[in-house]
Order: C-alpha cells, then structure tokens, then sequence
C-alpha cells in the first residue's frame, strides 16, 4: 500500500508539473497583486470525488485590509482517503493592480495532484475568477495532514465575504 501511494504520488506530482507552460503562467501583461491562503476543512475523498470546503483570505501587496472569501474545491478523478484539513496558498495575478473588493469570487478549473502519509504535499494548477480576468498562481502548495491520494481535474468557487 505505502508503495503504491509513493508511486501514485510521484506521478501525479510529474502529471501537474508537466503541464504545459501556458496553463503554468498567465501572460505577460498580468501582475502578482497578492496572495490567497486558504484553511482546509477535513474532508473524506469518495474514489472518483472530493469536496474540501475552505475559508479564505486575500491579502493585497498594496496596503488594502484583507479580504475574506468562503471556498470549496471539488476534485473528479482518483481520491482516495482521509485529511484533517491543511492549507492552500496561492500567488494571485491580475492584468491590473488594485484588485476591487470581491474580484476573486467566481470558479477557477485545473489539474490538481495531492499524497499524504501523515504530513503530505500537493499541486494544484488553477484558472478562472470574475470573467476570467484573475489567475491563480498555478501551483500552489498544500500543507495538510491525511491518509490520501488524490489526481484529477479540480474545480475551485470562491464566494466574497463582505
């Protein structure tokens, strides 16, 4: 069992990692305005579904307070397992600075490779926002603590909290 999750583990790692570079970056004109961190609720993957509900928060490199959004990501694929919950972080980028309160809520699609025995480590490549006009740094690590082996497709939905 140990052997498989490893193997399944490195594979999905190389799968996201692997991505074409388009997917991996946003273009030229985009800028990083921020970070996104996000604390994972427990969650329990169901083989070829998962729903890890989040509450999140946006900080601005400008000085602008924080702001707090409520999340779940929902994973089709491989997802097997257990977690205690973790953390997700993301460099968010934007084709302008100053991004307006409520700008990070909509749905973000991508690939997303996650193992864990006891501590685990994960990669998520993530597009969309409000109109497709904000990206999530592609990958971003997940800090969590699990029995788990995840590998699919991956769809993030963010919800402003005002």
């Amino acid at each position: 069992m140990l052997k498989t999750c490893s193997t399944l583990a490195a594979l999905a790692t190389v799968a996201v990692l692997a991505a074409p570079a388009s997917a991996q970056a946003p273009g030229a004109s985009w800028t990083q305005v921020g970070m996104l961190d996000c604390r994972v609720d427990p969650s329990i993957g169901f083989i070829i579904a998962g729903h890890q509900s989040m509450q999140c928060r946006f900080s601005q490199n400008a000085p602008i307070p924080p702001q707090t959004y409520q999340g779940a990501i929902n994973t089709v694929g491989i997802n097997i397992g257990v977690s205690a919950g973790g953390r997700l972080a993301w460099g968010v980028f934007a084709p302008t600075t100053g991004v307006p309160a409520g700008a990070l809520a909509g749905e973000y699609v991508g690939a997303s490779a996650d193992a864990a025995i006891g501590v685990g480590v994960g990669a998520n490549v993530l597009i969309g926002g409000s109109n497709r006009t904000v990206a999530l740094q592609p990958l971003s690590l997940e800090g969590s603590v699990a029995l788990n082996v995840t590998l699919g497709v991956s769809a993030l939905k963010l919800r402003y909290v005002n």
